[in-house]
C-alpha cells in the first residue's frame, strides 16, 4: 500500500526567508483545519509557520471571495527583479490603491515599544509643506479621485504645518480623509477637536486604542494611555466626529480584550468601527517576539466570535481585494441595540460562478456597490450609501434608515512579515505608502524592505538578482523614479556567521 503524507498540499508559495529576505519557495499544508507554511531557504534552511486556524475560512478566500483586480490610472515603477523588490506600483501589482497613507514626519511624543515605523521624540524629521503637496498631487496622479487617503506619522499632529498639511488635502478630489493619530493633542489642547471637525464630513480620526489595561499599553506604547483615551474619546463623542478605534492585538498581551473593546465601541456615539491589526513584526518590537505574541487573522477572528455577542460567523467575511489579510463585518446602530448585517448578505447571495455574479440581481452597478463595500476604500458615508443600495434588494431584510453615524464596521487588517510572507497576498495589498518619488509602495514590503536603512539589504538582494541573469547596470525608464535608484551590478558577500534553521512561529 502507497504511503501518503499526513497533510492535504494545498499550494505552492513564493515567500521570503526571514533571515536574508531572498524570494524562497515553499508550500500550503493543510491538517486538522490548521493551514501551514513550509518553506526552505538553501542558506538558512526548513522553516514552517501557522497561518491560518480555520482553513475552511481561509480557503474561501481562495476560492470564492475573489474578484477581477482594479488597477491605478498608472504604474510608477518598471518590473525588473521581481515582487517585492519592485514596488512602487509595478505593472504586475493586482490591486490599486484603497488606502493611500501619506506619513508626514517621524517625529512622535511617544516612544512606543512596538512601533513599524520607528518612530519617536529623537526624532525630528518633519516633510516640507511642499514636499507633501506634490506627494498628494502623485496620489491623485493615480488614484484619480483617491478614495482614502491617511495622513500618518510618526505623530502627524506634531507637524508645525499640521493644519495646512489638512488644508492642502482638502483641496485635492480625494473622497474621504483620515487622521492616524494617538489622541494625545485631542485629549491634552482645548479646541483642537474642534478645528479637526470643521474637516468634516468626509473626515476620519484612526484612533490608536489598544487596550483598558495599563500593563498592556506599557507593554505596547510604554504609557498609562487610559486618561488620555478616555479625555479624547469625551470629546469626538461631544462632536459626533467619525472616529476608528484602532487595535494593535498581541497575543497574551491584549488579545483577550477583542470582545469588550469592540462592545464598548459600538456604545459610543462617534465610532464608526474597529480595527484590529495583528503585530506585524517589522520595525520596533521591542518586548514582545513573532514566537510568543504572533497572531493569524482567523485567530483574531476566533477572539471576536468568542468575546463578543454582536457577531456570529457568517457576519465576518473575507474582503475580496485582498482576502488574505483583510477580513470585514458590517452591523447598524439602532435605538434597539447593534443589528449585524453582513450575515444577509454572504457568499450565497453575493457570488455565484466565475464571474462573480450577484445572484439576487444582475446589475453591475450593484456589483460594484457590494464589492466597493467590502474594500478598505469606504469612510462611513460611503459605506452607508453603499448599505443602503445593498439592503433594499434583500426582501428578507428589515433594515432601518442607513445614515453614515449609524453604521458600525470591524475589520481585521493582518500584515504579512518576512515569517508569513506570500508573493501572491503581496501582489493584491491594497494599502499603500506614497513616497516622495511618487512611488505607491505596498505597506507590508514597504516596512520589510523600504524603510530608511533597510534599502540597503534591498539594494544587496537586487544586485543578486541582476549576478543572477549575467545583466549589469540597469537602465533608469520608470516614472518617477530618481537617478539615485539605479542598482549597479557588483559582488556582494553573503550574510556572515552560520545561523541555526528557523524554529516553527505561530
Amino acid at each position: 500500500m502507497a504511503k501518503t503524507r499526513p497533510y492535504l498540499y494545498y499550494d505552492h508559495v513564493v515567500s521570503l526567508c526571514a533571515i536574508c529576505l531572498r524570494r524562497i519557495e515553499g508550500k500550503y499544508t493543510i491538517r486538522d483545519n490548521q493551514v501551514w507554511m513550509y518553506k526552505w531557504c538553501p542558506e538558512h534552511g526548513q522553516s514552517k509557520v501557522l497561518i491560518a486556524t480555520d482553513a475552511t475560512y481561509w480557503r474561501q478566500g481562495r476560492e470564492v471571495y475573489i474578484k477581477p483586480p482594479e488597477m491605478p490610472l498608472q504604474f510608477n515603477t518598471e518590473q525588473h527583479y521581481g515582487c517585492p523588490y519592485d514596488c512602487g506600483l509595478c505593472p504586475d501589482h493586482m490591486q490599486h490603491s484603497c488606502l493611500t497613507i501619506l506619513e508626514i514626519n517621524d517625529h512622535c511624543n511617544l516612544s512606543c515599544p512596538v512601533c513599524y515605523a520607528n518612530s519617536g521624540p529623537a526624532r525630528l524629521e518633519h516633510k516640507p509643506l511642499a514636499v507633501i503637496e506634490k506627494m498628494l498631487d502623485a496620489i491623485c496622479a493615480n488614484e484619480g479621485e483617491p478614495d482614502v487617503v491617511q495622513i500618518s506619522g510618526g505623530e502627524p499632529t506634531t507637524h508645525p504645518q499640521f493644519f495646512e498639511i489638512l488644508d492642502a488635502a482638502r483641496r485635492r478630489p480625494i473622497r474621504h480623509l483620515m487622521l492616524n493619530t494617538n489622541g494625545i493633542r485631542i485629549a491634552r489642547e482645548d479646541g483642537f477637536a474642534q478645528r479637526l471637525a470643521s474637516y468634516a464630513p468626509q473626515f476620519e480620526i484612526y484612533l490608536q486604542f489598544d487596550s483598558f489595561q495599563r500593563e498592556a499599553l506599557m507593554t505596547l506604547r510604554g504609557a498609562d494611555l487610559r486618561q488620555v483615551r478616555e479625555t479624547a474619546l469625551l470629546r469626538l463623542n461631544e462632536l459626533n466626529l467619525s472616529t476608528t478605534l484602532v487595535m494593535t492585538v498581541a497575543r497574551g498581551i491584549n488579545d483577550a480584550e477583542v470582545g469588550e473593546i469592540i462592545d464598548f465601541a459600538s456604545r459610543q456615539p462617534c465610532v464608526r468601527g474597529v480595527t484590529l491589526q495583528p503585530v506585524q513584526f517589522a520595525g520596533r518590537s521591542e518586548g514582545i517576539s513573532a514566537s510568543a505574541q504572533r497572531l493569524s487573522l482567523t485567530e483574531v477572528r476566533a477572539a471576536i466570535l468568542a468575546q463578543s455577542a454582536l457577531f456570529i460567523a457568517s457576519d465576518i467575511i473575507p474582503v475580496p481585494c485582498n482576502p488574505d489579510a483583510l477580513a470585514m463585518a458590517y452591523a447598524l446602530k439602532t435605538p434597539a441595540g447593534v443589528m449585524p448585517l453582513t450575515r444577509f448578505i454572504g457568499a450565497e447571495v453575493l457570488l455565484s460562478g466565475e464571474r462573480n455574479t450577484i445572484v439576487f440581481e444582475a446589475d453591475p452597478v450593484l456589483k460594484g456597490e457590494v464589492f466597493r463595500l467590502f474594500s478598505t476604500s469606504h469612510g462611513p458615508e460611503g459605506q452607508a450609501q453603499s448599505l443602503a443600495s445593498l439592503m433594499c434588494c434583500l426582501p428578507e431584510v428589515t433594515a432601518p434608515a442607513i445614515r453614515y453615524d449609524s453604521v458600525f464596521r470591524v475589520l481585521i487588517m493582518a500584515f504579512m512579515d518576512a515569517t508569513n510572507f506570500d508573493v501572491r497576498a503581496m501582489k493584491k495589498s491594497c494599502v499603500h505608502l506614497i513616497q516622495e518619488d511618487g512611488r505607491m509602495i505596498p505597506f507590508e514590503s514597504y516596512n520589510l524592505l523600504y524603510r530608511g536603512s533597510l534599502q540597503n539589504r534591498l539594494e544587496e538582494l537586487r544586485g543578486e538578482v541582476d549576478l543572477s541573469f549575467g545583466r549589469g547596470l540597469r537602465e533608469n525608464t520608470s516614472p518617477g523614479v530618481p537617478q539615485s535608484a539605479i542598482m549597479r551590478r557588483r559582488d556582494l558577500p553573503q550574510p556572515s556567521g552560520a545561523l541555526a534553521p528557523q524554529k516553527d512561529v505561530r
